[in-house]
């Protein structure tokens, strides 16, 4: 993977790590695309440059992080179920990582949901405060995202609009949510990486380049972020839903091809 490569795959992954239309989907979309194949080196890649995803959000919200402790204990609270089975299922979920045909199937029947969600959920209550038990349903929810091609965002957004928040609310949370899930995901994956001496020298012979990829996701991710609340409070998720559909009838099509393959997938 050269530099050219690395730029436009973190521009993938800070575009869509915050929307609901599946992150790894497109990244594997993405290095197909490129003819990008998943080595050693790839795979540390696209888990460091979440970190710049990940600084995005506090950037943004990073007054509503000096709010007070209970904010962090219902972010604790939301982030445990996933914690708990992330650990439990941590082998499952690499397997079903490299299988392009079950992130495409799933992009589309997300997508087909996702026509229907506005009508489904969208009754906001008045009170929109985020309560212990709210969270706690948003954390189950964010268990759905493990099958890959679901959509951490979209499982999350939709578990708060669930619990009657509404979709600006929801959202914002499931930005939250997202700093502890992906910096405990990443960080867990990248330490038994680093543990391993081929990891540590992958890392150190790569270092510009990572830096390069966060930097670019970063301020991707932030530009992403504002279209999205933006976009998701006048609009909805319908629009989101569509494209889902056509990019996993693609990925499809391409897997049917040969062009997507488990080796891409990694």
């Amino acid at each position: 993977m050269n530099t050219l490569q690395a730029i436009i795959i973190a521009i993938v992954e800070g575009l869509t790590e915050f929307l609901p239309v599946s992150s790894t989907g497109h990244m594997i979309l993405t290095q197909a695309i490129l003819d990008v194949k998943s080595d050693d080196f790839v795979k540390m890649f696209t888990i460091c440059i979440q970190f710049g995803a990940i600084l995005s959000v506090l950037v943004i919200y990073w007054k509503r992080f000096f709010q007070s402790m209970a904010f962090y204990w219902k972010l604790l609270v939301a982030f445990l179920p996933a914690a708990i089975f992330g650990l439990l299922l941590s082998d499952q979920i690499d397997a079903l990582l490299e299988t392009p045909m079950v992130i495409a199937i799933v992009l589309v029947i997300g997508g087909i949901f996702m026509l229907f969600v506005d009508k489904i959920f969208n009754h906001p209550a008045e009170d929109q405060t985020i309560t212990y038990k709210k969270s706690f349903m948003i954390g189950l929810c964010q268990c759905i995202a493990m099958i890959p091609g679901v959509s951490r965002s979209m499982a999350t957004i939709v578990g708060g609009m669930g619990q009657k928040l509404s979709r600006k609310t929801a959202a914002e949370f499931s930005f939250f949510l997202a700093v502890p899930t992906m910096a405990a995901a990443s960080g867990y994956k990248l330490l038994k990486l680093f543990l391993e001496p081929s990891g540590r020298e992958l890392l150190q012979s790569n270092l510009s380049i990572l830096v390069i990829g966060n930097i670019v996701a970063f301020v991707v991710a932030i530009l992403a972020i504002k279209f999205f609340i933006n976009f998701l409070t006048k609009y909805g998720f319908k629009a989101f839903g569509y494209y889902r559909i056509i990019a996993g009838v693609v990925m499809i099509v391409l897997f049917l091809c040969g062009v997507v393959t488990t080796d891409i997938a990694g």
